[in-house]
């Protein structure tokens, strides 16, 4: 389903599945804003679609763009990040299969795992994914799908993708790697041995924090074939508008986490240097226990880092809820700069459990902003602090 590898990131971003409109020359493809295709006689489908439902020609080109940059077989464009994981999880689970999960991880994947799949009999435990002990030991019982975030949501942990790959095949289970923070353009955990790459799309592929969408890619021709009828059958699809929005925002991903990545490294030293601050959570950092790993499989450590006030939670909302340039928000990976508090916001949904977030950790996404106007404001609030 992809194009060829052998042409660089940045080209296939711009190139892959975005052919020229033939019919009229357009140098963007069309949206086919349509919800069902005419056909020439019963079963005669033009182009293969009949109904948007199972498939449309805008989804069809973003799923082509995405497989190209994750070097993958198999692209398949959802609603939503979690609707993309629900599908996934329906797919390879029976009742009393088990699933690990990172003990650092988005917390609608564990709302996902705990609150829908864990009631049909799935079960679950977290792990510290970054400890091989740890990992080993969660081996002594079957492991149906390991589920790796790395860089994780939001302590940013590295994980080290082939490590875990290797060790998850040896054991028979199915390897997922959620690549939404580093995003294709720093990160390609399907060359690194993992089975299936997650995205949210809403995030750094789209770019814009204007589309929501979820993307799952994999090699294995059976499973995608499970998850396209899952699709089909529950409806959780991708508009086409909402594609082509994602198209449209790939073309320019490369660019955005170079400056996105940049910023952040400047933006972790000087949070690192004040003494309101007690820790960075960063893997650009010479310091970050998984800065080694994350120089051996990333091109970059990306835009997103987090910070512990030393204050604790009182300090952390007023650096929250003090900036002027970043908004208070949740999400991340846009061109706009955002912070949030995730033990309240993002991650309320693992208050009280093993993946509770310190109630003195605030997150940061960088955006694409003048370096100095993101500086000045983040001096300034930590000046109230």
């Amino acid at each position: 389903m992809t194009e060829t590898p052998s042409q660089g990131f940045a080209t296939r971003a711009v190139h892959a599945g975005q052919e020229p409109d033939a019919s009229t020359g357009s140098i963007i493809p069309p949206i086919h804003q349509t919800s069902t295709f005419v056909q020439d006689g019963v079963g005669g489908l033009r182009g293969g679609y009949e109904y948007g439902r199972s498939g449309n020609p805008t989804r069809a080109a973003l799923e082509v763009q995405v497989a190209a940059l994750e070097q993958g077989d198999d692209a398949i464009a959802f609603a939503s990040g979690l609707a993309a994981e629900d599908a996934l999880l329906r797919a390879v689970l029976q009742p009393g299969d088990r699933v690990v999960l990172g003990d650092d991880a988005y917390g609608g994947t564990y709302r996902l795992l705990t609150r829908i799949h864990e009631p049909l009999g799935v079960r679950l435990d977290t792990v510290d994914l970054t400890d091989p002990a740890a990992v080993e030991a969660a081996f002594a019982q079957p492991v149906r799908i390991l589920w790796v975030e790395t860089p994780t949501n939001p302590l940013m942990k590295v994980v080290d993708i082939a490590a875990l790959a290797a060790a998850g095949h040896e054991h028979g289970a199915l390897v997922v790697v959620d690549n939404t923070f580093a995003s294709p353009a720093l990160q390609q955990p399907l060359r690194l041995g993992a089975d299936v790459v997650v995205h949210s799309a809403t995030k750094y592929l789209g770019g814009h924090s204007d589309v929501l969408g979820g993307v799952l890619v994999m090699n294995d021709e059976g499973l995608a074939e499970r998850v396209r009828f899952l699709q089909f059958a529950a409806g959780a699809v991708l508009a086409p508008f909402e594609a082509w929005l994602l198209t449209r925002g790939i073309k320019t991903l490369e660019l955005r986490m170079r400056r996105h990545t940049e910023s952040a490294t400047a933006i972790a030293g000087q949070l690192a240097a004040h003494p309101a601050v007690e820790r960075v959570y960063y893997p650009g950092l010479s310091d970050h226990p998984g800065h080694e790993i994350a120089l051996k499989q990333m091109s970059g450590a990306g835009g997103m880092l987090s910070v512990a006030l030393a204050g604790g939670e009182r300090a952390a909302r007023t650096l929250a809820e003090g900036t002027r340039i970043f908004a208070l928000a949740e999400s991340l990976g846009g061109v706009e700069s955002l912070i949030g508090y995730p033990s309240l916001m993002t991650h309320a949904s693992v208050r009280g459990t093993p993946l509770a977030v310190p109630e003195n950790v605030v997150r940061l996404s960088i955006g694409i902003e003048d370096l100095a106007d993101l500086q000045e404001d983040l001096a300034d609030a930590l000046g109230r602090v």
